[in-house]
């Protein structure tokens, strides 16, 4: 559905750690775009429905920090793990599920979200607007494959987890890897 397909321009406004601002909270704001994010970079992007929530923090993210080094003997650059959550949120998650590999990135008004056609209602949960549950390989900016949870809809009863797992993003690198050098 989305390979091929050249990720939206966007700018999201994340906040990084700068020792030079001082005091006890001694961080910055900084404006990173696609292009920081993905320009000559063979990437996985995963999303999810929200920081802090089960399926996201017990078994999505965990999965794709620690199976970091199996994606990179696959030729992949970085590890990216966005939501519809403002970076306060994003970085406070990083720092409690002690990312060292994965990349936070906050779409906190959901605008990358929305114009890849993944932005959905949780008003059901009380979430308000947010991402489906989806990862890609993305390769200089454009979508090289494509995991999408079944289901995509407003207000979704449940959330499918499998088809964006690592384990299957990372099945999918190494048969590309193998057909590759066949």
């Amino acid at each position: 559905m989305h390979t091929g397909y050249r990720l939206p321009d966007v700018t999201f406004h994340t906040r990084v750690r700068d020792e030079s601002v001082g005091g006890p909270n001694p961080f910055r704001w900084q404006d990173m775009t696609t292009a920081d994010y993905f320009a000559g970079k063979r990437v996985v992007l995963f999303s999810l429905p929200g920081a802090f929530t089960p399926t996201c923090s017990t078994y999505q993210l965990p999965g794709f920090e620690n199976g970091y080094d199996d994606f990179v003997a696959q030729g992949v650059d970085a590890i990216y793990c966005m939501s519809v959550n403002d970076s306060f949120v994003m970085n406070k998650w990083a720092a409690d599920q002690g990312l060292k590999n994965v990349t936070v990135i906050p779409d906190g008004s959901g605008e990358f979200t929305r114009r890849m056609g993944m932005l959905v209602r949780k008003d059901n949960l009380g979430f308000g607007l947010r991402s489906w549950r989806y990862a890609a390989i993305v390769n200089d900016g454009v979508v090289e494959a494509w995991f999408e949870e079944p289901g995509l809809s407003d207000n979704h009863p449940e959330d499918p987890y499998g088809v964006s797992s690592p384990e299957t993003v990372l099945n999918w690198l190494i048969e590309a890897n193998r057909e590759q050098a066949a």
